[in-house]
């Protein structure tokens, strides 16, 4: 029989988060601004989510997407992201805008990330466990009222008015048994291990291969010749490098990790998550010694290091009480009860090649239901595993649109605490408003 005889710690707050990325951040610091006792739970032992942890290493969704190349950014995304990013434009942990096909994106120092995140929190009297994993969901009836978790110290319970899920796998909401979904029928977009090289010569590389950061046909072809020689075993031909803050290195994605049945791995399973990190490490070294071996710029290159896990694009997700639509997407939405912007294509990584559908001079709206579940009280689930069908997703999932699901359900939990509301009947045109007031400019033209 197993036992734990460790005491068990016991903590009442307002509101719960679940997962410290963009998402956890921004709906735990919004929380807490409006004077509410809020606690952080993250099974790392810093901040960041995909974004650090993975090693996604941008900010993504900010701009506008045009076909005129020669166009400046447009930035259509307001609100706590802004924040965020002054904080590390301040710290010298945020580079500029660079190309990223048809529209711009911003490479950070992921330590850099990490900081800033600790001085919101820290600022905010957001009471913080690290190194802390949730084990199961407190239930009375179907009201989430808390969770019990997993630390060195002992079991964690933690009671709360409002369970905020930012797990980004939708883990509280499938552990309280409510609805949940898994992209397309079961498949999900493949996990990537990111790496950064050091030792480049980035002006040689980019005067060679130019300066957007989706690498043009010229790498395309000789990946593609290097495989066909059977030199190297090079999974994708259609990658990303980007230069970052810091002298010499390159972020690069470019691994497309498969299972050996040639599945698309589903980190939710714990095979899956380990056969796509022992698969993960072994293409980053292919992509190195090819890069080193071909690539203008790259000839004394090494890698410094890769993604603490593998860089995870899509697994559970909650069951709103509106799902975001691929056609939403594609034709621009809006909704009156959108409470944010997304400029962001639709990336769907298979194949050699991944395919990219631009939304351009545009951007559609992602609705306040889509983190309101379907079933269950006290809970709000939100970030990549927002409600949303499989190519919806695959837009809707990036880090400028998390920071601004997190500050809508921050405010949608600060509400449901100092008004007595329930969740599900919080009119999210009431979020909107407030949005808009804190800086969002939903409202106002790009």
């Amino acid at each position: 029989m197993a036992v734990d005889r460790r005491a068990t710690l016991q903590r009442t707050c307002d509101v719960l988060v679940v997962g410290g990325g963009a998402t956890g951040v921004s709906a735990a610091v919004t929380a807490a601004r409006h004077g509410l006792s809020v606690c952080l739970i993250e099974k790392y032992g810093f901040c960041g989510g995909g974004a650090v942890a993975g090693l996604s290493g941008t900010i993504c969704g900010l701009y506008e997407a045009t076909d005129d190349v020669g166009a400046p950014p447009v930035k259509v995304v307001h609100g706590f992201v802004d924040e965020f990013i002054h904080l590390m434009e301040k710290r010298g942990g945020l580079a500029p805008p660079v190309r990223y096909g048809k529209t711009f994106t911003r490479v950070h120092d992921p330590l850099v990330w990490r900081e800033a995140a600790d001085e919101l929190l820290q600022a905010a009297d957001v009471e913080i466990f690290f190194h802390t994993t949730v084990t199961g969901v407190l239930l009375d009836g179907d009201r989430v009222v808390g969770v019990s978790a997993y630390c060195k110290e002992g079991v964690l319970d933690v009671r709360a008015a409002t369970v905020i899920d930012a797990s980004g796998d939708a883990d509280i909401v499938a552990m309280a048994g409510f609805e949940t979904f898994i992209g397309a029928d079961g498949r999900v977009q493949n996990p990537t291990m990111i790496f950064r090289l050091l030792g480049v010569d980035v002006d040689r590389f980019q005067s060679h291969f130019g300066s957007d950061t989706i690498m043009p046909a010229a790498v395309t072809s000789l990946i593609q010749e290097a495989v066909e020689s059977r030199k190297y075993d090079l999974p994708r031909s259609k990658i990303w490098l980007f230069p970052t803050t810091r002298p010499g290195e390159l972020l690069c994605n470019c691994t497309r990790i498969v299972g050996s049945d040639g599945r698309e791995l589903n980190p939710l399973y714990a095979a899956d998550f380990t056969e796509a990190e022992l698969a993960g490490r072994r293409q980053v070294r292919e992509y190195a010694r090819f890069f080193r071996d071909t690539l203008v710029g790259c000839e004394q290159s090494w890698v410094n290091d890769t993604a603490i896990q593998v860089g995870v694009r899509q697994t559970r997700q909650g069951l709103g009480t509106y799902v975001l639509r691929n056609d939403d997407v594609v034709h621009a939405a809006k909704f009156a009860d959108g409470i944010a912007r997304s400029p962001w294509p639709i990336e769907l990584h298979s194949g050699q090649k991944p395919i990219v559908n631009w939304i351009k001079n545009d951007f559609y709206e992602i609705p306040f239901r889509c983190f309101v579940p379907v079933r269950g009280e006290g809970l709000l689930f939100a970030g990549r595993c927002l409600s949303a069908e499989h190519e919806a997703v695959a837009s809707a999932r990036v880090t400028a649109q998390c920071f601004s699901y997190g500050q809508a359900v921050g405010h949608a939990a600060a509400l449901a605490v100092s008004g007595s509301i329930a969740l599900r009947a919080i009119d999210g045109r009431k979020i909107r408003e407030i949005l808009n007031n804190e800086g969002a400019q939903l409202d106002d033209c790009p």
